[in-house]
């Protein structure tokens, strides 16, 4: 990780670390920090998204640089709704370049290509990697609180399922840095939440996001020993975006590939 004293260094980390080794050599999976970009404050350093309000140009070396640190062919992301539904990447003949920033509306993306990057950004929701080593496929799922109680995750996993033969038990699956127990303040959470979440109440108004989706994902039939969560919050760590925290401010990018 890298520290505010250090910005020209790009910062990451692994979500799947703990893969076994004889698996680990087929995905790369790198969750960056916010800094060794180009865009400007309120943006600096790496931001991801060209939704905010930074200079397009910046958002796309930003996405090069990210490109080249995970030594990928090219970077695909979509637009992020909120919503529950999957892009899949169909083959990377289609792309027209490095960088691909597909207009359709989509909160997880799919791919069994090799060298190509999927990218999920972030602001305090989570990205969460799903990585299937028997058929050779990858997924990254954007999962905000929204994502939770629509049941994201769950249905990221049965789609793996239907789609690519995926047994729910093979999966690897990590949580990227994301809003904490210590922060996720929901004041409506009565009215926000269903009944069942009430018990990740961690202290009043407090919820545990990371718990919740970890609970979601053994109950879809991930095995607990196969989830790998950061446990680092973006709202109290100043080396992450934090739309909470800041309100104007980037996106950070989790990326995952086959190899």
């Amino acid at each position: 990780m890298t520290d505010k004293g250090k910005e020209s260094a790009m910062g990451f980390m692994d979500l799947l670390g703990h893969v076994p080794e004889s698996a680990s050599s087929n995905v790369t999976c790198l969750s960056f920090n916010r800094w060794g970009g180009k865009s400007l404050p309120p943006f600096h350093e790496l931001n991801v998204s060209v939704d905010t309000g930074d200079r397009i140009e910046n958002v796309l070396e930003n996405l090069e640089l990210i490109r080249r640190s995970a030594r990928l062919g090219s970077v695909v992301s979509v637009r992020q709704v909120h919503g529950n539904r999957f892009y899949h990447v169909q083959t990377p003949k289609d792309f027209p370049g490095h960088i691909v920033n597909c207009q359709d509306e989509a909160d997880g993306i799919f791919s069994r290509f090799r060298g190509v990057g999927i990218l999920i950004k972030t602001a305090d929701c989570q990205a969460v990697v799903m990585f299937d080593p028997k058929n050779a496929v990858v997924a990254n799922i954007h999962c905000g609180w929204r994502g939770n109680v629509n049941g994201i995750l769950p249905s990221a996993v049965r789609e793996m399922e239907v789609r690519y033969g995926s047994n729910p038990r093979d999966l690897w699956v990590g949580i990227s840095p994301s809003l904490g127990p210590c922060c996720a303040e929901f004041k409506g959470w009565k009215r926000l939440l269903p009944k069942w979440m009430h018990e990740y109440q961690v202290r009043p108004d407090y919820f545990d996001f990371w718990a919740i989706s970890r609970s979601q994902l053994t109950g879809a039939g991930v095995p607990d020993k196969q989830i790998f969560c950061a446990q680092i919050c973006t709202t109290c760590n100043g080396d992450y975006f934090s739309y909470r925290r800041e309100g104007t401010t980037g996106r950070l990018g989790t990326v995952i590939a086959l190899v």
